[in-house]
């Protein structure tokens, strides 16, 4: 995947984050938010490594996204708080699924089209 193409899907998810949760309330913000987190740890990913392959992304930001809400079991400090949270929930994990299988499904698309 090429990087510029890439980081401007990064920047894409944050702000599709930040809009989700300036135009709604509830639950709504919330479970985007989560499948939004792990969408953007799937682009980091790619853009780390462009040639990876769409299952491997997907679980590393699926995997990654689980062990810092499991991580959330414990007590996350204070200073890390706003990025990765401090109260588990178990519906994230969900979440964090839909997210990963959403971007592996892209991704899956767009390199079958490539060749």
């Amino acid at each position: 995947m090429p990087r510029l193409l890439t980081a401007l899907t990064c920047v894409v998810i944050v702000a599709c984050g930040l809009g989700v949760r300036a135009l709604w309330d509830g639950p709504v913000p919330k479970y985007a938010g989560d499948a939004l987190y792990t969408a953007l740890i799937y682009a980091l990913v790619v853009l780390a490594l462009p040639r990876v392959r769409p299952w491997v992304a997907a679980a590393v930001s699926a995997g990654l996204s689980w062990a810092i809400e499991l991580a959330q079991l414990w007590e996350i400090p204070e200073l890390l708080r706003p990025v990765l949270g401090s109260t588990f929930n178990p519906p994230d994990l969900l979440w964090y699924a839909v997210g990963a299988a959403a971007c592996w499904l892209v991704h899956h698309r767009l390199r079958t089209r490539q060749r």
